[in-house]
């Protein structure tokens, strides 16, 4: 049987994208040097293994270009309102408030990491 197992961006700042993984409640699970050209981190959930890989190319002089096929990532947070008051000590702020799509919907938004990728935040429902 297949199965996804991770997805991989490519960083510009390596420790500044780290802590604003931990800060939606990922841990680093481990670093991989590619001879001398990358560091590989793998951050994940606690329980479930390393899903997201962090790529930092080393000696990269300016930041990638996202390009316009990326939509997002989704992540579950046990209280969105927590979260984003954590991202905000750190200068992120939201694309806009938090909202629901339909009635008794999950509240989400959307914010960007240091590379500009965007993430969805999903609050749990009870």
């Amino acid at each position: 049987m297949s199965e996804l197992i991770h997805t991989c961006y490519r960083v510009f700042d390596v420790e500044r994208s780290v802590t604003f993984y931990e800060e939606l409640g990922l841990v680093e699970m481990g670093r991989m040097n590619i001879r001398d050209e990358a560091i590989n981190v793998f951050m994940g959930f606690e329980g479930d293994g390393p899903r997201l890989e962090l790529t930092f190319n080393l000696g990269r002089k300016e930041p990638y270009e996202i390009g316009t096929g990326y939509g997002h990532v989704a992540i579950t947070v046990e209280d969105l309102d927590a979260v984003l008051g954590k991202l905000s000590l750190a200068g992120i702020e939201p694309e806009k408030p938090p909202y629901t799509v339909s009635d008794g919907g999950s509240r989400l938004c959307f914010v960007q990491d240091p590379d500009g990728y965007r993430v969805e935040l999903i609050e749990k429902s009870g």
